[in-house]
Parts: C-alpha cells; sequence; structure tokens
C-alpha cells in the first residue's frame, strides 16, 4: 500500500470517530490489518484513544503496535495508557509510564488523572513530585488532577495552594473553573466557589455551572443553586445532579421543584435523568411516586429496573421486588451485579430464604456472574435471619474456597457473619468473626457497637464494659440515628 494510501485510511478512522462511530472506525482498522498493509502510529492512536470496546481488544491492538513497531512514540503510549487506565487496568498503564522514553506533560497528566480515577490520590502526588524534579512544564490539566487528588484526601490547605499556584502563574481559569469550584463545595465553602464563578464573567459555561448548582445543592444551599439555574438554561447535566444531591440529602421538596423543572422544559425523555429522578422519590420514602415515574419512562435501562427492585426491596416490600425483577428477565434486559445485589437485599429484608437462595444461584447458572463480596454478605444474612447457621458458615467456606477473601473487599461479609451469631448465640465463631472485622477496620464506631451487642446477647457484660472503654480511649463515637426528609420548607424528623 502506499503511503498515501494509509494517510487517507487513517483519515477516515479519525472521520469515523469524531462522528460517533467508533464500530466503523475499528472495522477499518481490522480491514487494513488483514490485507496485512503497513500501519503507524497514526493508525494505532484514535484507536487506542476512542475505539476499542474493551481492554481485551485494547491489548490486542497494543500487541500489533508492538509488532510492527508503531507503539514506541510517546503519543502513542500516551494514548496506550489512557486506554488501559479506562478499563481498570492501572498496572498495565503504569508499566507503559515506564516505558516511556521522553514524558512530556501530556504523558504526566495522563498518569496523574489515572491514579486520580482509580481513587489513588497520594500516588498522584508522588507522581507529581517527580515531574517538579523532572523540571517538566505544569499545565491547566495537572493542577485539576492536583485539585482532585486533594479532595480525596481531604487535604484542604495543600488544595488551596494549587489554587494559589494557579494565581500566581496566570493559568485560565476558564480550563480550571470547574474543578476549583468542584474542590471548595467538597468542602463547603460556597462563598469561595461563587466568587471564582462570578469573577469568570462571560467566560462562564455550563460544565462550571453545573458544578455549582450541584455543590450548592449538596451543601443545602438552596437559594444559591436555583440563582445558578435562573441566569443560565436549565440542561439535562445540571438537573441530574442536582437531583443526586437531592437524593443524597432526601430532599424531597427541591427534588420535586426541579423535576417540575424537567417536565417544563422536555428533559423526563432523558432516561439518566429519570433515573436519578426514581431514586429521589425512592429515597425521600415515595415509593408510588416511583413507581408512577418508571412506568412513564420511555425507555428503560438497566438501572432503571434495578432502582425500581432497590426502592420496593429498601421499603420492605420484598413481593414487588422479586415480581420487578421477573418483569425485567421478561423484558429481555439482562441484571447486571448490581441488579443481584438489590434482590437479594430485598430478600433478605423480607425473609425470602428460598428466593434468596434462587437468586444467588441463578447469577452463575443463568447469567454467568460471578457472585462478589457483597452478594455472599446479602446471601448470609438472609441465611442467618432465617436461623441457618451452618449454611452460613458453609457459604463462607465456599467463598474462601472461590479464593473471594472477604477482607481483601469490605467488611460487609464479616458484619453480615457476627449478625448471624448475634441472632443465633453462635459465640466462639462470632469471636473469631469480631476479631476479623475489628483487624479490618479498627476505628469505625458501628463495628464496636455491633460488637458490643454481639457480647450482650451472649451475656458477656464484662466485654461490653471493656469495649465501651476502648471507644472512649480511641474518642469513638456512636452516630445518632436519624430519619430526616425535606418536605417544604420545614422538615419532618422521626
Amino acid at each position: 500500500m502506499a503511503h498515501g494510501d494509509l494517510y487517507t485510511l487513517n483519515s477516515i478512522i479519525v472521520s469515523h470517530i469524531r462522528s460517533g462511530n467508533a464500530a466503523a472506525a475499528l472495522s477499518v482498522f481490522r480491514g487494513i490489518h488483514r490485507a496485512g498493509s503497513h500501519i503507524d502510529s497514526y493508525t494505532l492512536t484514535p484507536i487506542l484513544n476512542l475505539a476499542v470496546p474493551d481492554h481485551i481488544c485494547g491489548k490486542q491492538v497494543h500487541a500489533l503496535g508492538i509488532k510492527t513497531g508503531s507503539d514506541t512514540p510517546s503519543i502513542t503510549k500516551t494514548a496506550l495508557m489512557n486506554m488501559y487506565s479506562k478499563y481498570g487496568q492501572l498496572g498495565c498503564s503504569v508499566r507503559v509510564f515506564q516505558e516511556v522514553g521522553f514524558k512530556d506533560v501530556v504523558t504526566w497528566n495522563t498518569m496523574l488523572s489515572s491514579f486520580v480515577r482509580h481513587g489513588l490520590p497520594e500516588e498522584a502526588l508522588a507522581a507529581f513530585r517527580e515531574m517538579r524534579k523532572e523540571g517538566v512544564w505544569l499545565s491547566e490539566f495537572t493542577l485539576c488532577s492536583l485539585l482532585k487528588a486533594c479532595t480525596l484526601l481531604k487535604a484542604f490547605q495543600q488544595g488551596k495552594q494549587v489554587h494559589a499556584l494557579v494565581v500566581v502563574m496566570g493559568r485560565d481559569l476558564v480550563v480550571l473553573g470547574t474543578a476549583l469550584i468542584d474542590f471548595y463545595t467538597n468542602f463547603e465553602y460556597i462563598e469561595e466557589a461563587m466568587e471564582i464563578f462570578h469573577s469568570l464573567n462571560w467566560k462562564k459555561d455550563d460544565a462550571m455551572g453545573n458544578s455549582l448548582i450541584s455543590g450548592c445543592v449538596r451543601n443545602r444551599r438552596y437559594k444559591e443553586a436555583f440563582m445558578i439555574m435562573r441566569s443560565m438554561k436549565p440542561n439535562v447535566v445540571a438537573l441530574t445532579s442536582a437531583l443526586a444531591a437531592c437524593s443524597k440529602n432526601s430532599d424531597l421538596w427541591v427534588g420535586k421543584q426541579i423535576h417540575c423543572v424537567a417536565i417544563r422544559f422536555g428533559f423526563t425523555f432523558d432516561t439518566q435523568l429519570c433515573n436519578v429522578l426514581l431514586d429521589m422519590y425512592a429515597k425521600c420514602g415515595k415509593i408510588w411516586n416511583a413507581r408512577s415515574l418508571f412506568d412513564r419512562m420511555h425507555k428503560k435501562s438497566v438501572v432503571s429496573w434495578t432502582s425500581m427492585i432497590d426502592a420496593y426491596g429498601s421499603h420492605g416490600y420484598g413481593l414487588e421486588a422479586l415480581d420487578m425483577f421477573k418483569k425485567m428477565e421478561g423484558n429481555s434486559i439482562p441484571p447486571n451485579l448490581v441488579t443481584f445485589i438489590a434482590v437479594l437485599s430485598a430478600c433478605a429484608h423480607t425473609g425470602m430464604v428460598e428466593q434468596g437462595e434462587e437468586c444467588f444461584n441463578l447469577m452463575k447458572e443463568r447469567y454467568g456472574l460471578d457472585p462478589g463480596p457483597e452478594h455472599y454478605a446479602c446471601f448470609i444474612d438472609i441465611l442467618g435471619r432465617a436461623g441457618r447457621i451452618e449454611e452460613v458458615w458453609g457459604v463462607f467456606n465456599n467463598m474462601v474456597k472461590n479464593k473471594i477473601k472477604p477482607a481483601a473487599a469490605a467488611a460487609a461479609v464479616w458484619i453480615a457473619i457476627l449478625n448471624a451469631c448475634i441472632l443465633n448465640l453462635d459465640v466462639a465463631r462470632g469471636e473469631f468473626a469480631a476479631k476479623n472485622l475489628l483487624e479490618l477496620e479498627p476505628n469505625k464506631p458501628g463495628n464496636y457497637v455491633l460488637l458490643s451487642n454481639f457480647y450482650a446477647a451472649v451475656g458477656k457484660w464484662g466485654s461490653v464494659n471493656e469495649l465501651r472503654s476502648i471507644m472512649r480511649d480511641k474518642g469513638l463515637v456512636k452516630e445518632t440515628g436519624n430519619s430526616w426528609v425535606t418536605i417544604a420548607h420545614r422538615h419532618g424528623n422521626s
């Protein structure tokens, strides 16, 4: 193939990607490969950035790049890093980074954002320090990643230092504005976020407004949120983020107003917005409003069905949750791992042991899904509530046999086992579960309260007093139970 022909084909690949047709771009790429034609870094890079559907396909493209020697340019290495990071293969991303000869600012930024994406802010800051040692110029995207890392670390003073660096270096606030607004609203500094927003005057865009609206609602600063909404044309992203905050805060009053705005502007055709709206009504106790909305949705995704199942389950409507699950299957919507957590949780809350066991087995047998620690925790909870303590330990041993280690995942498994031991007065094995739970989360007050309840149930009052003493010495305070829904300009509290 002549060089000019490859240039044309590379242009066609880029054109397909720009028009949002990644499948067509991948098809052209495969055609080039099958023809045994030469490929270069300009062929690989757009495919890696936007066209590969998963990390397995990405690895195949990477292997082809190694074979043809077209993976060596820095721009291709950066695309490989981003692809691996996007599909959860951080180790591969780091290895590719280490292979890069000359690391420019884009390469470093990709590594920083990868660490932040995977919830590793300390590693991101360590990479930044190495970047400074190498004398690499800092871009606005470098500073954005730093602000996100500071947010994850709850490091407010360091974040303010990054803001100071932005000002001193005279960097573009249009690029950094959204990151700064996110940073300040996450630390409840709404005035500072508002000041940044208003300082940009005509340069403000929807992304900044959406971020500020979400932050204001999250911090219950509704007056400011609606003021920002009035100053810009409503959009789906703004309303979705605001509704997510209402769901988290159980704020029915504001959530209903946002629902009205969504209806007025015709946004109720958006499935993602309706999913969040459904979740908001469910979290605020309005289960029938959630069902009414679900029935009127134009296009229901797996998230829509899962949200409705979870809504029924969390309100004690186990049979309705199971019925919804069956309807989901009848509509040829394949459930995912989250769906099964919702169904198992519904069975646990309503004592449906046989149905829960059937659902747990269905995951692997019908859908080929491997149960994770959360699914085992739900199933253990179901069996424990039913008094089937020996089966609880059988499920736990099966989990260990399958190399799903609770200590490597979450404390939920040990909590479920300890609850089962409390209900069934299984003292010796309950102490074993308690020991593992405290090793995993030694500073969580709820774990000490649960363990205290265990010792109280078996009559070990000396151990109860000892745990209370440990809590006092560690400064751990039990969180007060609270049920709070904002229904208007007043609160209902019970």
